[in-house]
């Protein structure tokens, strides 16, 4: 056994016990975004608007005059570039008029209503991103290196993965706040009617729980490799 940072950490694959559950409740999460996804896809918001007119209209009514929408290739590629101030939607979310096209829509422009306001843990996540991009590009080739070479860079690459859950970690208020926000304009601006309001929540609750898998998965492997450290140090 080895303490490594305040933390009991035993050998063998007693991290599996949390990675193994964890990689599966992903599985399960990038299954249920993807069907729920898919079913509302199919399902038209009575209000007849499209998602392009939804993220429009929010943005106005909220004083966001000078963020841009523009459409992208792909698939749940939905995001906003707060660099560039622009709502970049998919085309079956531009261009759809149903209610998970209007439901994502909203959810987009919520992170431009937090941008605009200064949201904190939005601020805090862009100043993340870099670190985490980064560290997800070389942390296990550092990590190798730790073993081969030098445990510095065993030390680099845990710390490198250390900001990588934290910009996990972060990610959730910042979904969850979004989603929030996309509910409450959906529902005041009579976007969706009050029987479809349900399953607007249940197109982003399902996307949420991709969010809330990939932070637990990347909390697994945190304990994962602060074990390798603590048998490399051995």
């Amino acid at each position: 056994m080895y303490g490594y940072g305040g933390y009991y950490l035993g050998y063998g694959g007693d991290w599996m016990l949390l990675l193994l559950p964890a990689l599966l409740f992903a599985m399960y999460a990038q299954f249920k975004v993807t069907s729920s996804f898919n079913r509302y896809l199919r399902v038209a918001s009575r209000s007849g608007y499209s998602g392009y007119e939804v993220a429009r209209m929010i943005l106005d009514r909220n004083g966001l005059h000078d963020v841009r929408i523009e459409p992208i290739g792909g698939n749940l590629t939905d995001h906003y570039d707060p660099r560039s101030k622009v709502v970049r939607l998919s085309r079956n979310v531009y261009n759809g008029r149903s209610i998970a096209a209007v439901s994502v829509a909203a959810h987009e422009v919520g992170h431009a209503m937090q941008h605009g306001e200064g949201y904190l843990p939005l601020i805090i996540r862009n100043n993340l991103a870099p670190i985490a991009s980064i560290g997800a590009r070389f942390v296990w080739i550092l990590i190798l290196l730790g073993f081969v070479v030098s445990y510095f860079f065993l030390e680099l690459g845990i710390m490198l993965y250390v900001a990588i859950v934290l910009f996990q970690v972060v990610t959730l208020p910042v979904e969850f706040n979004a989603s929030r926000r996309a509910l409450y304009q959906l529902e005041n601006f009579g976007i969706v009617y009050s029987d479809e309001i349900g399953s607007s929540r249940e197109v982003l609750k399902a996307a949420a729980l991709t969010y809330v898998a990939a932070t637990l998965v990347s909390l697994a492997q945190l304990l994962r490799l602060l074990s390798l450290t603590g048998r490399r140090r051995n």
